[in-house]
């Protein structure tokens, strides 16, 4: 939901069409997070997947996972939180998979694998 300042109601961003994986639906989402041009980024956590709504659209693109659950690098298994860097760079909590993956946005390719609890960095 987005707010106004002095609002009395919000606005549905993203989802808001009932629990599921279409488009137009999300299942346990966690993490938000904007970039400069107000598109929205979700962590879909049960649809193990990233989902990107810009700004007054009607429905979202994966922009990456929901391709089940597993540990490649396509892959999340219950994301939790997104950040962007100054680089515009985006930040993947990946949950389940103990590990944050970080990926260009321009090219939605993983740049960096860092598998947190085995002190491992892919590149």
């Amino acid at each position: 939901m987005k707010w106004e300042e002095g609002g009395k109601e919000g606005t549905v961003v993203a989802g808001g069409r009932g629990n599921g994986n279409s488009l137009t639906q999300l299942s346990y989402p966690y993490g938000v997070v904007l970039d400069q041009l107000s598109t929205v980024y979700v962590a879909d956590g049960w649809n193990h997947r990233i989902m990107r709504w810009p700004k007054g659209a009607t429905q979202g693109s994966v922009l990456m996972g929901g391709n089940g659950t597993g540990g490649e690098a396509n892959q999340l298994y219950y994301p939790r939180d997104l950040s962007f860097d100054r680089h515009g760079n985006l930040y993947v909590v990946d949950n389940s998979n103990d590990r944050v993956q970080r990926f260009n946005i321009e090219r939605s390719s993983s740049l960096l694998r860092l598998d947190l609890f085995g002190y491992r960095v892919k590149s």
